[in-house]
């Protein structure tokens, strides 16, 4: 039915939204499942590391997951950072029914907000013994997306209006075209 592929960094929204708009769906009869990166971390993506090479499979990981998804009509969203362009673009190129939405945040909010601390961590001088490196967005890639289909500036809006865009962008591309 449809793929939706989230990028964003590191508290920015994505799950939160993700779920909010699953909700909201799932109230309206809409079959919708959630690929957290998080949560597959745990299970079918553990044992990756964050370096380029387990990254990009952790992507590919969570794209065949929607990707099978998609083969039985459920719309499924991946809420994951998705740092590389052109990862985005393979699952995007594999077929016209995967959008992408960025979840965007300036990094002062994502700053102020670091519900998991990962930030504070990140910016530590780097002989600092809790020193983070390979944190997406401060010392290690990410890629602004070009032409996302849908972007959501999480810092100028709730979760709640974020969700509600989110829910409209998909029902707009999943109601029936007239002739």
């Amino acid at each position: 039915m449809l793929l939706i592929q989230f990028t964003g960094l590191s508290g920015s929204g994505k799950t939160t939204i993700a779920k909010l708009a699953k909700e909201n769906l799932a109230k309206k009869n809409i079959r919708i499942e959630l690929i957290d990166g998080d949560d597959y971390r745990k299970t079918l993506c553990k044992g990756l590391g964050f370096s380029y090479e387990d990254r990009v499979e952790n992507l590919h990981r969570l794209g065949f997951v929607g990707k099978l998804l998609l083969k039985h009509n459920v719309i499924s969203i991946i809420s994951a950072i998705n740092p590389f362009e052109s990862v985005r673009r393979e699952l995007s190129n594999s077929s016209p029914l995967v959008k992408t939405v960025w979840i965007n945040c300036n990094l002062e909010t994502l700053i102020q907000r670091d519900p998991k601390g990962l930030y504070k961590r990140a910016l530590l001088p780097d002989n600092h013994s809790e020193k983070l490196f390979q944190f997406t967005g401060i010392n290690d890639t990410y890629e602004t997306p070009p032409n996302p289909d849908l972007t959501i500036n999480t810092d100028n809006e709730s979760a709640e209006e974020s969700a509600d865009r989110l829910v409209d962008f998909i029902l707009n591309l999943i109601k029936p075209k007239k002739f």
